[in-house]
């Protein structure tokens, strides 16, 4: 071991390997070919020397020598460099078009590689695990001084893992860019390991991998139309699964939007009439209107809501109404929610106040027995709080005024996680609360029997009852969960083969999740390249 002398010789430590040396023994140079039958101790190909990789041919015409500088792991916290003494031969076949090769190091590197294979390797690993910028921060600091696009190159440069096609094949998106850019992951329902991912999530690049790779036999994916379309093309004859988290996921949607239209039924008491969905409050005759919204916003509001419905009266798809008024998904899917168009005004959320972190101290004060704003306003500026007189005034005032405390009825989400948990995850007082509900309400205490019934046939693979089911929902007539029920026998075979075998997306979910962890380690700027590559070899 010698030091370098030529540069950075505090840091490195140079090893001369495979240097030209005479042989004790023959008296011959250690790469040229022993005349005396074995007394150098070397076998029969290390005499002859090495082979040509065209022809195969042994050659012991050495044509010229030269160095390689290899870098290797670090040692004792010193970074090493490895010299090598190469020798070029020339290649005596007549028949041969190449006329000079180097001998190999296939052990120890790679040809025209500075770095040594083991170093290769564990700059393999740490661009995998870490990817550019903090991988190259830690091989700074496990001396092995790679630059983020080293690590990158050496990704890139990785082949792809080898699969068999598989029998049971997970589909499913995700997101490069969320709302405008989706990938499909493809993986096998067996063994839970991803095989490729595609570029788009459109039926045509499903169809052709489908093609590329035939013997797939049962195919699980999600409740989208380009991948029933795709697989159809590709692999006509295999099954189609509609996974059953996606199903549930959509019947909760549906409980949401039947909820929603009959929210005036959360927060009414059992003696006051309440106005069901599908009735309007005229026809009750309810002084609510005496209050309404008015002016030219409630205007253009009445015009929007009476639109949107009359278009989806025609039969006229959400998506379809948006794409004709030029208008937002969203915004079409609110007016449509909406039982009447009082509903599409959100509240007013209450502006923030430099009082705010200090009303918690007015109120203790309040129920303590001081009601003298201005002693209060005192208490505040002795503490240097930065407000006035008037803040708190008005906020005594709406002590004084305010009734007793009150529970706030129930959200639409709280009914509705109600409604889709089961019944033993809820606790004393959720129960109590969604009695009240259903006793105030029919229509919802009607979803909540199809919902069980639902849970029933997902948990036990009770397919073959599934039209029964929407039989059922179909004659109850509920908003949002007709529709999901009828949605259903557009996809009725792979909804029923979901709802009866044992097969489900559940690998593709986990991968899903294991590709935005991915995602977060290269900050959101890998190309789809880098980011599939990622994806296959981790």
């Amino acid at each position: 071991m010698a030091g370098d002398g030529t540069a950075h010789a505090d840091r490195r430590t140079v090893l001369g390997l495979a240097d030209v040396r005479r042989d004790r023994r023959c008296g011959r140079r250690g790469g040229d070919r022993c005349l005396r039958h074995g007394r150098c101790g070397r076998s029969e190909a290390e005499r002859r020397g090495p082979t040509c990789p065209d022809c195969d041919c042994f050659s012991d015409r050495v044509h010229d020598r030269y160095r390689r500088r290899l870098k290797d792991l670090p040692l004792g916290e010193q970074s090493v460099v490895i010299l090598v003494t190469v020798r070029r031969f020339i290649c005596g076949s007549t028949h041969c078009p190449r006329r000079t090769f180097a001998e190999p190091f296939a052990q120890l590197t790679a040809p025209y590689a500075r770095f040594t294979t083991r170093l290769n390797h564990a700059l393999d690993r740490v661009g995998l695990a870490l990817a550019g910028r903090a991988g190259a921060r830690l091989a700074a600091q496990l001396g092995f001084w790679a630059g983020r696009m080293t690590l990158l190159c050496r990704v890139m440069a990785l082949p792809d893992p080898q699969f068999s096609t598989p029998r049971v094949l997970g589909v499913d998106d995700f997101a490069i860019r969320r709302g405008q850019t989706y990938s499909t992951v493809l993986t096998c329902g067996e063994s839970h390991h991803v095989v490729d991912v595609l570029p788009t999530r459109e039926a045509g690049p499903l169809a052709a991998w489908l093609t590329r790779h035939p013997g797939v036999e049962v195919i699980c994916r999600d409740r989208a139309g380009a991948y029933a379309e795709g697989a159809r093309l590709g692999a006509p004859d295999a099954l189609q699964i509609a996974d059953r988290f996606h199903l549930w996921q959509g019947l909760g949607r549906a409980v949401e939007t039947c909820v929603a239209a009959h929210r005036t039924c959360l927060g009414a008491s059992p003696r006051e009439p309440v106005a069901r969905s599908g009735t309007t409050s005229a026809a009750l005759d309810l002084p609510q209107h005496d209050s309404d919204p008015a002016g030219r916003r409630a205007e253009r509001k009445k015009a929007a809501h009476a639109l949107v419905h009359e278009l989806l009266a025609q039969g006229h798809s959400r998506r379809a109404i948006a794409r004709h008024l030029g208008w937002g998904l969203n915004t079409v899917l609110r007016y449509a929610n909406a039982s009447c168009w009082q509903d599409t005004f959100r509240e007013n959320r209450p502006r923030p106040s430099r009082l705010d972190p200090y009303k918690p101290y007015l109120e203790r004060r309040f129920a303590q027995g001081c009601t003298n704003v201005t002693q209060l306003h005192g208490e505040l500026l002795a503490e240097h709080a930065p407000v006035t007189y008037q803040m708190v005034r008005a906020h005594i005032a709406t002590l004084r005024g305010a009734p007793p405390n009150a529970p706030p009825p129930p959200t639409v989400r709280q009914v509705t996680s109600w409604l889709t948990r089961h019944p033993t995850a809820l606790s004393e007082e959720n129960r109590a609360d969604l009695k009240n509900v259903l006793a105030r309400c029919p229509e919802l205490e009607a979803v909540a029997g199809h919902v069980r019934d639902f849970g029933e046939i997902l948990t036990h693979r009770l397919g073959t009852t599934l039209p029964a089911w929407i039989g059922a929902v179909d004659a109850d007539q509920l908003p949002g969960l007709t529709n999901f029920a009828l949605h259903l026998l557009r996809d009725l075979d792979a909804v029923t083969a979901g709802l009866t075998l044992e097969w489900s997306s559940g690998s593709v979910e986990g991968a899903v999740n294991r590709i935005k962890k991915i995602k977060r380690q290269l900050y959101g700027r890998a190309g789809f390249e880098l980011l599939r590559k990622m994806i296959l070899l981790q």
